[in-house]
């Protein structure tokens, strides 16, 4: 650990030397021309001449006066802007015969009192627009080709990451639009990445209400973090795109091309990749858009999964880092505007296909009330996925008070999966208990089909509002599959005791069906009250069956009824909602209860046994926020909700996927409910780039459903479920952001702080077993970029986790710790070079006795060639240490358990890049 630790103390030192402080600098003070008052907080700032980009700001102090301390030699303007003056302009040059220029008072006029002066006025690097933060785009320096995410690192309170992801004000940034409009469905990434920084004229930066609440003017306290991208009139016609080979060893490739043409407000794109590096998509996230939604009903109602927690079901097309993959994947976009911007269409279409093979070791500690059980498996996989996802929304507004919004998506999705899996068990003193042998394959295709429909109407009083939704959904999933194993049992002298063998084939399919409407009505009972009430009715009709067949001799035609089921489900929902919504100066008050009537039945169509069960849900909310400011809030919530048995946890049917562990239902389950409380602090201060955001959520659940495990002295398991009577599982977590600028050295500089304990209980052969978590962590980071010279960020900090089990007090207890650098240099010649390195440590623990040190350092040159760097040729290097291991630890609530697994490890890699842009009056 201290060699990585002394790695980023040289790195610091070393980009450290890069910067020593300029004595050229500019001072003054602002005041009002005609009153001489001072003008404290008036927004000042320096820009280059001979190109108007934007240098530094700052705020006048209480008595008026700014200075800008570390100037470079050259041509400045200087703007100053006070809210009903008349903005300052003044040209000003340092050099060594005037290392310091000092203006004095800077007089301002107030508009009114403005005749016919001539007052030179341009934008502002940073305007505030009540609740948007605005960025000119042209006041910060980009490199030809950057895209947007190289951009959005320049402006004062955004960071972006090593890969892609975005933090704004402390905030995670989860919506990115282009004119307002999403690009490639809702991926943030797909923009930053793909659409070139020198195309964007404005970015604005804002929370984003809930259409819903966009509409009725009712806060409901949903927001999302988003940034608009707006483009430049002339970047809206034309074409620009990118291609991107490479080649590497270890057998790895990857390609990339993208082609996207504007014109005005219609916007085509389309993409393709393919690469067995880890990259799956057009960015190194797209992992989570390749799998398909499980088909749940939320809300309260009973939820109907594909396959429960059936481990023979189809490869969802997840990919979390274990084994090698290989993805080919392409998408369409389109979207436009007409009829004076009254009618719009937005649509993706996606394809694409994943494979991935590897093998992962599991060493796992379950505690018993005799003691504990330890377990070793080893698996070899190979999974594979084939998909074509593809969305439309239409929205027309027929005048200024209706609109109509159409949505429809479906996937179409195919797979397969291998798996061969070897496992041995031993008590305590290492004894064998068993062994087992499996091998499961299978092939599924999933079907799925959404339409929905909603209609707002303003009606004549000003806040009454109607609203009209409608959805309907479809699925369809289906998988074949082999079940073969062999189970060996030990006695106490250690030799096989008895064997299990399983050969089957099983046919699982899932159908649902679920219509779902919405009738929301808002009315204004003053101008500081608002009342919504809302009606919802929901249909679901759905068929689940697991079939399974032993093999005979003659093929597998002999149906075991015990691990067999076919079920029909049917479920009404009636929901009756309202909402009072309070607003008024600072203060924003939300208060919502809700009441659904469920009907649920169950039939057992191989026994005709029926199950009924009608219940009441129960939803309480409240929201309030006090906004200080604009940038400055204090948020509190609480939510409670009634959640209702799977039909997995209900249903009284076997399953012997893994004869070693078999789950069991149980029909007499009762709903749990759940009380959460969350909240939160944020304040951003623009021009000094400070913010402060401190977020906390905590749960408590009455008559939990937790399971309860039944393990006998050969190590085999049933898993079933109860309700926890007397305890009350709880969680609370708590995360602090903070940051600023160091002006005197140039620095961006934040950290952040967590904390999170849980417990939560089993039951292991009859008793009852609490599981205790903490987890704390703290990092610091420090960041800079240099125009045309360098960038750096580096980020380092201590963890320690505590986890305890109560049946033999067992725990895993230790320190770690995370950092990681990157910097980027750009060099004579139109060289660039780039560095990167992560590295994590865990401490040994009681229960695994050995460190785990980990550095990954990555490295890359390349050269832009053209005039227009069009084409850039690069090397690459990943992981030159070679220590990119697959490895994890977790507590869970039966004990401990530690993977190792395959995945991609040191390669180099040569790439040939060519990124073209035929946009307006751009001829590259």
């Amino acid at each position: 650990m201290r060699k990585p630790i002394l790695l980023l103390v040289l790195l610091l030192s070393v980009l450290s030397t890069t910067y020593a402080q300029s004595p050229y600098k500019v001072q003054g003070s602002i005041v009002d021309t005609t009153s001489g008052l001072t003008l404290k907080n008036a927004v000042i700032s320096v820009l280059r001449a001979q190109d108007s980009i934007f240098v530094d700001y700052t705020r006048a102090a209480e008595d008026g006066s700014f200075a800008f301390n570390d100037l470079d030699t050259g041509s400045y303007i200087l703007t100053a802007s006070y809210p009903k003056y008349t903005d300052f302009v003044e040209r000003f040059t340092l050099d060594s015969a005037s290392k310091e220029v000092d203006l004095g008072k800077v007089n301002m006029l107030l508009m009114s009192e403005l005749l016919n002066e001539v007052v030179i006025t341009g934008r502002n690097a940073i305007t505030i627009k009540g609740d948007t933060i605005e960025f000119d785009a042209s006041k910060y320096t980009i490199q030809p080709n950057d895209k947007v995410e190289d951009l959005l690192a320049q402006l004062p309170g955004i960071q972006v990451d090593k890969d892609g992801n975005i933090t704004a004000q402390g905030e995670t940034v989860s919506k990115v639009l282009v004119d307002g409009e999403e690009f490639f469905g809702d991926d943030p990434t797909l923009v930053t990445k793909n659409i070139r920084g020198d195309m964007v004229d404005k970015v604005q930066l804002y929370d984003k209400k809930s259409d819903q609440a966009t509409f009725t003017g009712i806060d409901d306290g949903e927001k999302t973090k988003t940034l608009n991208i707006q483009l430049k009139e002339d970047s809206k016609n034309g074409m620009f795109g990118k291609v991107d080979a490479g080649i590497g060893t270890e057998d790895l490739y990857e390609g990339q091309v993208m082609v996207n043409s504007f014109k005005g407000s219609e916007k085509i794109a389309a993409y393709g990749t393919l690469a067995n590096t880890g990259k799956i998509g057009l960015n190194w996230q797209d992992s989570e858009r390749y799998g398909s939604t499980n088909m749940n009903v939320s809300d309260g109602m009973i939820s109907i999964s594909s396959s429960g927690s059936d481990e023979l079901e189809s490869f969802s097309g997840d990919y979390n880092g274990q084994g090698i993959p290989l993805a080919r994947s392409g998408g369409a976009h389109y979207d436009n505007k007409w009829n004076d911007k009254k009618e719009s269409i937005n649509a993706n279409y996606k394809i694409g296909d994943l494979e991935v093979d590897g093998d992962r070791n599991t060493i796992s500690q379950n505690e018993l009330p005799t003691g504990v059980m330890n377990r070793n498996s080893n698996e070899l996989f190979n999974n594979y996925m084939f998909r074509h996802k593809a969305d439309a929304r239409y929205e027309v507004n027929f005048d200024s008070t209706s609109m109509l919004r159409v949505t429809i998506d479906g996937t179409l999705k195919d797979s397969r999966s291998q798996s061969d899996n070897q496992s041995a068990t031993f008590n305590e003193a290492f004894d064998p208990l068993n062994s087992s042998s499996r091998q499961i394959s299978n092939e599924g295709d999933t079907k799925s089909f959404n339409a929905g429909a909603l209609w707002n109407k303003k009606l004549a009083k000003e806040g009454r509002t109607i609203s009209i939704g409608l959805n309907q959904s479809v699925n369809r999933d289906n998988v074949i599959g082999f079940l073969k194993s062999t189970n060996d049992y030990y006695g106490e002298n250690g030799s096989i005791d008895s064997t299990q063998i399983v050969d089957q084939q099983k046919n699982n399919r899932t159908e649902s069906n679920v219509f779902n409407s919405n009738i929301a009505y808002t009315e204004p009972l003053s101008d500081a009250l608002k009342l919504a009430i809302n009606y919802r009715f929901n249909l679901n009709n759905s068929k689940s069956s697991l079939l399974s067949f032993n093999q005979n001799g003659g093929g597998y035609n002999d149906l075991d009824s015990t691990f067999s089921n076919d079920f029909k489900l049917d479920q009404m929902l009636n929901e009756v909602g309202a909402t009072l919504n309070y607003k008024k100066d600072k203060n924003t008050l939300n208060i919502t209860m809700s009441a659904a009537n469920v009907n649920f039945k169950q039939i057992d169509q191989f026994s005709d046994d029926i199950l009924n069960r009608d219940f009441i849900n129960l939803n309480p909310r409240a929201n309030w926020t006090y906004a200080f400011s604009n940038q400055k809030s204090f948020r509190l919530s609480y939510y409670g909700s009634t959640s209702q048995p799977s039909v997995h946890q209900i249903q009284p049917v076997r399953s012997n996927t893994d004869p070693l562990n078999i789950s069991v239902g149980n029909p007499d389950l009762d709903p749990s409910f759940r009380h959460s409380i969350n909240g939160g602090y944020n304040s951003y201060k623009v021009l000094s780039g400070q913010y402060f955001s401190w977020f906390f959520n905590g749960s408590m659940t009455s008559n939990a459903i937790i399971n309860n495990t039944t393990t006998d002295e050969v190590g085999k398991s049933i898993y079933s479920y109860e309700n926890l009577k007397g305890e009350r599982p709880m969680n609370f977590s708590t995360y602090m952001y903070f940051g600023s600028k160091l002006k005197s050295l140039g620095l961006d500089w934040g950290g952040n702080l967590s904390y999170n304990t849980n417990s939560y209980y089993n039951i292991i052969n009859s008793e009852l077993n609490k599981t205790s978590s903490n987890n704390v962590s703290v990092a610091l980071n420090i960041s800079k970029n240099e125009k045309d010279k360098y960038s750096f960020r580096v980020y380092a900090g201590p963890s320690y986790s505590s986890n305890v089990a109560s049946l033999q007090g067992s725990s895993s207890k230790g320190w770690g710790f995370n950092s990681s650098a990157d910097f980027r240099l750009f060099l004579p010649g139109k060289f660039e070079l780039a560095s990167d390195a992560r590295y994590s440590y865990s401490e040994a623990t009681q229960v695994f006795a050995e460190d785990f040190e980990r550095l990954i350092w990555n490295a890359s040159i390349q050269k832009k060639f053209l005039k227009t760097d069009e084409l850039i040729l690069k090397i690459q290097a990943n992981d030159i240490l070679d220590q990119n291991t697959g490895f994890s630890r977790n507590a869970h609530a039966t004990g401990f358990t530690q993977t190792d697994y395959t995945t991609i490890s040191r390669y180099f890699m040569f790439s040939i890049i060519w990124d073209f842009n035929k946009m307006g009056n751009n001829t590259k």
